[in-house]
């Protein structure tokens, strides 16, 4: 498909439902951004998405787990260059592994791998979890951030993602400790974002049209 000209839709996104997403709100942001929304919880609908959209709240323990099914079809995906989104609980999933999973009394749980690194806890005197509006500071190009540098977001979490190569940070925030508002490996086609999007204003809808028009340019 081709970029959104009149009333066309720009891509076909799949949104994966694994049961611990925020699919309503995430599904609603994709379509006023001029996307083409399938919710699925079958792994192959994957396979003809021009891009994939992986939401999540909770423990990551738990999403590991849920998301089990869609694993080597989430990972073909990014082996093959298209567009993979994950939001909050959906961007540490991309990561290799979180200290979530070890204080939870679930042992050495394994991400996605996408984007080598671990999630790690928020530490000293801040409270947890991280809840409210924070100014995004971008510092790689990345076209999932065009035009949103400086603008705010909505964070709701106790981790944040520590990649192994800080390259792969594509903004950043700040709250007791400066940590990734945005990451994404090198090839840059499996991103995520650590704040919601879809309760994120205008500068949210930004976010997801500027993914919308990335599904487009890469099909």
């Amino acid at each position: 498909m081709s970029k959104s000209t009149a009333g066309q839709t720009a891509a076909e996104v799949v949104v994966v439902d694994y049961g611990l997403g925020n699919l309503r709100s995430v599904t609603r942001g994709l379509e006023r951004a001029d996307a083409a929304v399938t919710v699925s919880d079958d792994p192959g609908a994957l396979d003809d998405a021009d891009g994939i959209v992986l939401p999540g709240v909770g423990a990551f323990g738990d999403g590991m787990e849920n998301a089990g099914p869609f694993r080597d079809a989430l990972t073909d995906a990014a082996d093959e260059g298209r567009p993979l989104f994950g939001i909050c609980l959906g961007m540490q999933m991309l990561l290799t592994s979180s200290e979530e999973a070890d204080r939870e009394g679930q042992g050495d749980v394994q991400g996605l791998d996408l984007i080598p690194g671990r999630n790690v806890r928020f530490t000293g005197d801040v409270k947890v979890p991280h809840m409210g509006w924070n100014e995004l500071s971008v510092t790689r190009d990345h076209p999932l951030v065009d035009g949103v540098n400086d603008e705010y977001a909505y964070f709701v979490h106790s981790y944040y993602a520590a990649p192994d190569d800080p390259g792969h940070v594509v903004a950043e925030t700040d709250y007791g400790t400066t940590f990734p508002a945005v990451v994404a490996n090198d090839a840059g086609n499996v991103f995520g974002t650590q704040f919601h999007p879809e309760k994120s204003g205008e500068t949210g809808l930004r976010i997801l049209r500027n993914f919308v028009d990335y599904c487009a340019d890469h099909q």
